[in-house]
């Protein structure tokens, strides 16, 4: 038996030129792309790859390109995020299965693009939405959280499990103070909610939008507006909940009606209250905790799903994050409460 650091080598068969084009990707980017992180020599011969390297990194580029061929094999195009996130997950040790993610398919939009999750932490949060009546998507900037929800919902909508889509945030920082700006209260909150119209936009086209919205079907308005009703049949968003205070985050979720299932998006390292103000998603982590029928997904910089730069970004500031506290965590530990948010002493 061969041993990790011992000389291997493994060939993967290709069924044509057209499948060899896609795995390769252009000016065989993809093949660069995998030499550049792990230790092995690629060489394409024929309708074969060779892999040579050490036994274990062998194995794992083997079982990517296996994973690669698996996903390009059920017809799916392969993008170079995608062959990106592959990578990482074989280059980590925990084995590929690219499969499942491609398979789940959220949504098909108006122009017949397909909507599913691009990670397995992305995934983990589509289920969640899809078992639990509350569900809390917390992680950092580019993970899908809003996007997916959004997706989430018009399906939802689609096959008649709800009557209405309902999607909030706090406006400008959390104290949604509206009146300085021009216009009216349309105007005003517009620009605070772009990113939801921008997902609704891409999932329904913007005639079937401004449709629905005239119909009272999709309803978008700042948190403020929230107060006071129940929300019966809905399928109900609160975007960038991390600047929320408690008090509001306890008003919307005591909103929920009969029927309804509702997603809280937020990312905890993004708050933009008062340092001496607690987020109401940093607190209602710890006063749900144990409660059933609802989920907490925390996605991480694995499931960024923006430029790749975002990831180092993400990565960086956490490294610095962690040398230099801010006020607001050295705060937070004070009180008991972690103001991170992604690491494993999050209640789960």
């Amino acid at each position: 038996m061969l041993g990790k650091k011992e000389p291997a080598e493994a060939r993967v068969r290709i069924a044509d030129n057209a499948e060899a084009m896609n795995l390769f990707g252009k000016y065989d980017q993809n093949l660069k792309l995998i030499e550049e992180n792990f230790d092995v020599r690629l060489t394409s011969r024929g309708e074969e790859i060779a892999i040579q390297g050490p036994a274990d990194e062998v194995a794992k580029v083997e079982g990517l390109f296996h994973s690669l061929l698996e996903v390009l094999r059920a017809g799916n195009y392969l993008s170079p995020q995608d062959l990106r996130y592959a990578v990482k997950l074989a280059h980590d040790g925990g084995g590929v299965d690219l499969k499942s993610v491609f398979e789940d398919v959220i949504l098909i939009t108006h122009r017949g693009k397909q909507i599913r999750p691009k990670t397995h932490g992305q995934q983990q949060y589509a289920q969640a939405i899809r078992e639990h009546n509350l569900v809390f998507g917390i992680g950092p900037a580019g993970t899908g959280k809003t996007y997916l929800a959004v997706a989430m919902a018009v399906a939802a909508y689609k096959n008649r499990e709800f009557s209405r889509i309902i999607l909030t945030r706090p406006a400008v920082e959390a104290g949604e103070r509206l009146g300085f700006l021009p216009g009216d209260l349309e105007q005003k909150v517009h620009p605070y909610l772009r990113p939801i119209y921008d997902a609704l936009f891409d999932t329904l086209g913007l005639e079937a939008h401004q449709k629905l919205v005239e119909r009272g079907v999709i309803e978008i308005a700042p948190l403020a507006y929230m107060r006071g009703r129940t929300l019966d049949d809905a399928f109900v968003i609160l975007d960038e909940a991390q600047n929320t205070t408690p008090e509001q985050m306890k008003m919307f979720l005591t909103r929920l009606g009969l029927g309804s299932k509702a997603v809280v998006t937020g990312d905890i390292t993004q708050i933009d209250l008062p340092v001496d103000k607690c987020s109401g998603l940093e607190q209602v982590r710890v006063v749900l905790k144990g409660v059933r029928g609802m989920s907490f997904v925390y996605l991480t910089e694995r499931d960024v799903v923006r430029h790749e730069l975002v990831q180092r970004i993400i990565r960086a500031y956490e490294r610095f994050e962690e040398r230099v506290p801010s006020p607001r965590l050295l705060a937070a530990e004070k009180g008991g409460s972690r103001g991170d948010g992604y690491g494993p002493k999050s209640p789960q």
